[in-house]
């Protein structure tokens, strides 16, 4: 049974796992998580618990939890090495080095008009670092009464559904990632990003160092710069990035989270991408949210050829 199979047969109905009410959400991604307060000191059966749940459903939620900036820094600690908040993060909150704002506020500040999140494209975090983040956690602050939504794409179900030919062409590749997100002219956030120059070539296939599972790793988010696949003109590579984006973000790979007071969501960055709606900018209303990252690996392709550092440098936890 492939993984796109078994994603199909297992997700079912709530089921309680140890201490945990674990309801999946879509067909081949995404699950609930219920019984926990992240307030506390999670016992590390719980731990391995969560930890299990993200391996399986790529991506999960909890809802209703009182948690302030602190607290999420202790919960992301137990799961790896907290990084601090983005390589050009200029202003994390006093005494959270550790927090990235998500927050419409600043992005109307820097770009001059309303928006809720610096990128309305599908991406992995980061990515043009050489070790890209292994996983994220996203909690809300401040909400919309209703838009800003988040969906996530289940990369490794993306990945199982491709023909076998498009599949063994993706394992040869590899694709040239380039940080190059808006920023205003002359701002401190437009240098950190020039100085920084962060660019790396990711084989189009990693293999996650976890579950041994292979994830069609494209980031459309950053690969929006030059179009560059080795080996492939600037106009062929475009094309196969393009099949290969529609392929990785299909409708039925993913599932859509409609945020509220108290919402958290932890994702696998390594077998996963995921897109902030844009259905909310013009309404007028803030968004905030506070993001942690953990420190990733250097990726892997099939044939276990490593990621290759091109500009900038690995962006370390602790």
């Amino acid at each position: 049974m492939t993984a796109v199979q078994e994603a199909s047969a297992v997700q079912e109905a709530p089921a309680r796992t140890g201490t945990l009410e674990i309801a999946p959400s879509a067909g081949y991604i995404g699950a609930e998580i219920g019984g926990v307060d992240l307030r506390d000191d999670l016992d590390q059966s719980t731990v391995e618990e969560i930890r299990a749940a993200l391996h399986r459903y790529k991506v999960v939620f909890f809802r209703d939890q009182e948690i302030g900036h602190a607290e999420q820094v202790a919960f992301a600690h137990k799961f790896g090495k907290v990084t601090p908040a983005h390589p050009h993060e200029e202003n994390p909150p006093e005494g959270f080095p550790e927090i990235l704002p998500i927050d419409s506020r600043r992005y109307t500040q820097n770009l001059g008009r309303k928006r809720t999140s610096y990128d309305h494209s599908w991406h992995t975090d980061v990515t043009a670092l050489v070790n890209p983040p292994a996983a994220s956690i996203l909690r809300a602050d401040i909400l919309p009464p209703y838009g800003g939504d988040t969906a996530w794409t289940n990369l490794v179900a993306a990945y199982e559904g491709l023909p076998k030919e498009l599949r063994e062409l993706a394992d040869r590749i590899d694709i040239r990632h380039q940080f190059a997100a808006r920023a205003a002219e002359g701002s401190q956030r437009a240098r950190k990003i020039a100085e920084a120059n962060l660019v790396a070539y990711h084989p189009a296939v990693r293999v996650h160092p976890e579950t041994g599972e292979r994830a069609l790793f494209v980031s459309p988010g950053f690969t929006r710069g030059p179009r560059e696949i080795r080996g492939f003109s600037p106009e062929q590579s475009e094309e196969i990035l393009k099949l290969l984006w529609r392929e990785a973000t299909r409708t039925e790979y993913t599932v859509r989270f409609r945020w509220a007071p108290g919402s958290v969501a932890f994702w696998d960055n390594r077998a996963t991408a995921h897109l902030a709606i844009a259905d909310a900018g013009h309404l007028g209303h803030d968004r905030v949210l506070y993001r942690v990252t953990l420190e990733g690996d250097v990726p892997r392709g099939v044939d276990g050829r490593e990621s290759e550092l091109v500009s900038g440098e690995q962006f370390l936890g602790a």
